[in-house]
């Protein structure tokens, strides 16, 4: 059973969430602000967390960052006010996989929950066509020096491990799987986050976030290009660079 924290200093708040993940089968902890936060997340380790930005004493995005600095990859679910939209962004530069507007259904977050605790633990797209069999476990995929396994959920840059947030790897490993497709920001919402309409600046800021970590230039990009009045392609080190391989060189 995944375990949730849920952060918020709305008590009524965080009894909705907690009920809706509870019913949808998940062991469900709570704190009220930032400090309890980090003491429960450091006692009890979560396997996801949901993170109010407002908090009283230390904030939500303080939160964020030391959560994101002693449990690299934890998935964190950001909920903030609609007028906030320079928090979300600051949010997502921070590391947040995730985010969902207040107010907000209840429902919609558990889905978001699911999707993300799913793909963290088997790699597997967003989508599912019910009564499909599970897909089998792939192979590494590796682009020059760069070696990603998306069953293990890991990936590493000339032999070294990289840190990626969970949304980080899941767009890392859609645009490996389709080296060469130019994609939208509107279709990557769709096919990594499994959002029908969002914020395409949540797209924006991962692309930024990853080549900060896969590029030798990120200023430069040579593996994710912007194309222009499209979005992003993957070009990679040369047309034959991406490939399936039950082995990668590099790969701690």
């Amino acid at each position: 059973m995944s375990r949730v924290l849920v952060v918020d200093d709305d008590p009524t708040v965080r009894e909705v969430v907690a009920g809706y993940l509870g019913r949808a089968g998940f062991e469900v902890s709570e704190a009220g602000d930032g400090t309890n936060a980090l003491v429960a997340a450091r006692h009890t380790p979560p396997d996801l967390v949901v993170l109010d930005l407002m908090l009283p004493g230390v904030d939500g995005l303080e939160v964020l960052r030391r959560l994101r600095a002693e449990r690299g990859s934890l998935p964190i679910v950001l909920l903030t006010a609609r007028g906030e939209e320079s928090d979300r962004v600051l949010g997502l530069e921070v590391g947040a996989d995730d985010y969902v507007t207040k107010p907000f259904s209840a429902r919609e977050l558990v889905l978001r929950v699911q999707s993300i605790l799913r793909r963290s633990a088997t790699g597997a797209a967003p989508a599912t066509v019910a009564g499909e069999a599970a897909p089998r476990a792939e192979a590494l995929l590796t682009d020059g020096d760069l070696a990603v396994d998306p069953h293990g959920r890991r990936a590493a840059l000339a032999g070294t491990a990289l840190a990626l947030t969970s949304r980080e790897l899941d767009l890392l490993i859609h645009l490996l799987r389709h080296p060469g497709r130019a994609f939208s920001r509107t279709e990557l919402l769709r096919e990594v986050w499994g959002w029908e309409f969002g914020d395409e600046s949540t797209v924006t800021v991962h692309v930024r976030r990853l080549r900060e970590k896969v590029e030798a230039d990120p200023a430069a990009p040579a593996r994710i290009a912007t194309v222009w009045g499209v979005g992003y392609r993957w070009d990679g080190r040369s047309p034959a660079a991406v490939s399936d391989s039950e082995t990668a060189a590099g790969m701690p």
